[in-house]
């Protein structure tokens, strides 16, 4: 990796469109984030119990173009003295990342400056970077979140050597699922992380998969399925559901799985640091598992604020200053790739 050693700033304007968030924002040097707006499509989606990707896409048009003022109005800073333009181009909605990478080649054509397109979960573990200047790469890392459940080697800045995914669900996708059949609403996982609060975490014991020759993998399908059994089961005997108690067993459950596969992870590998990323990273029955586990293990444990895990475009404009410095430039032919996979190009 080629490390930035001339005396100018670069200033990265990000974009990040691949879901349901319309975001952009400032980042200078990789490490300090100018300005971080997000407009939130939550309350839209909710009505439809998860996320249309005709209407998320529609709502991008509509905010993006006021999302990049506000972003560079706050960082203070002009298009003219911007370095490069970062914008997520995969995995995600395609409607909605096609918004984010047209915003950010017109912005690139016009403003004459380069483009560099970011992998979504390369975003996601470049989060810890913000907040903790300490942290450099290698080290060991979980994406957990609604689309993604990966353990990876993160062996350099936008090097990853994948140790295990997911092979079914990804966790968030279990959260929401649990989330809805309990009558919870959406969003699944902070309504499953609050009412499991109040609840027993060992009322139910569900199952835990093992992925058979692939010890890192996760499967969660089994799971969510033992959960919908749960309930089924109980409405046709007529017997009342502790939520609270369903949702702290189901979410023991999720936790064990990603905190045991992490930690035996990173001490097989000879890694003594362990970091999280992703929307469901903001979970606090994780993160606090996850840390009582690293304390007890030895190993430095790293997480960004609840802000910067779910998505936003500060991970994304610092991983593509990583990228930039790196020599990573995209054509005006960048397209969206909605299952783009990690490590590729």
């Amino acid at each position: 990796m080629k490390k930035h050693t001339t005396d100018e700033d670069v200033l990265i304007l990000a974009i990040e469109s691949s879901c349901d968030e319309t975001a952009a924002s400032v980042v200078k040097n990789g490490r300090q984030v100018l300005s971080n707006v997000i407009s939130s499509q939550i309350a839209l989606h909710t009505l439809y119990g998860g996320v249309v990707p005709e209407i998320a896409s529609r709502k991008h048009i509509e905010k993006i173009n006021q999302v990049i003022e506000e972003a560079l109005l706050q960082a203070g800073v002009t298009l003219e003295e911007i370095t490069a333009v970062g914008v997520t181009y995969g995995p995600g909605l395609v409607g909605a990342l096609l918004v984010g990478v047209a915003e950010a080649k017109a912005i690139a054509y016009a403003a004459k400056k380069p483009l560099v397109g970011v992998h979504h979960i390369e975003g996601h573990v470049s989060a810890n970077f913000i907040e903790h200047p300490d942290l450099e790469p290698p080290f060991v890392c979980l994406i957990v979140s609604g689309g993604h459940t990966h353990l990876v080697i993160v062996k350099d800045y936008g090097e990853f050597e994948i140790l295990g995914r997911t092979r079914d669900d990804a966790a968030g996708e279990a959260f929401d699922k649990v989330a809805r059949s309990v009558g919870l609403g959406y969003p699944g996982g902070p309504k499953v992380d609050k009412a499991a609060k109040e609840g027993n975490k060992h009322a139910v014991e569900f199952p835990r998969a093992k992925v058979e020759g692939a010890p890192y993998d996760f499967s969660f399908s089994g799971l969510k399925s033992a959960v919908l059994n749960y309930i089924n089961h109980a409405q046709m005997k007529g017997e009342e559901i502790n939520v609270a108690d369903l949702a702290a067993s189901f979410q023991n459950a999720v936790v064990e799985a990603l905190v045991s596969r992490a930690v035996a992870a990173a001490k097989e590998f000879g890694y003594d640091k362990l970091a999280i990323a992703g929307g469901v990273a903001s979970n606090s029955a994780l993160r606090e598992a996850m840390k009582e586990a690293c304390e007890k293990e030895h190993l430095s444990f790293y997480y960004p604020s609840p802000i910067f895990c779910t998505d936003n475009a500060a991970m994304i404009g610092v991983a593509a200053y990583y990228e930039y410095i790196n020599g990573t430039r995209h054509g005006w032919d960048l397209n969206a790739v909605p299952n783009l996979k990690l490590g590729e190009r």
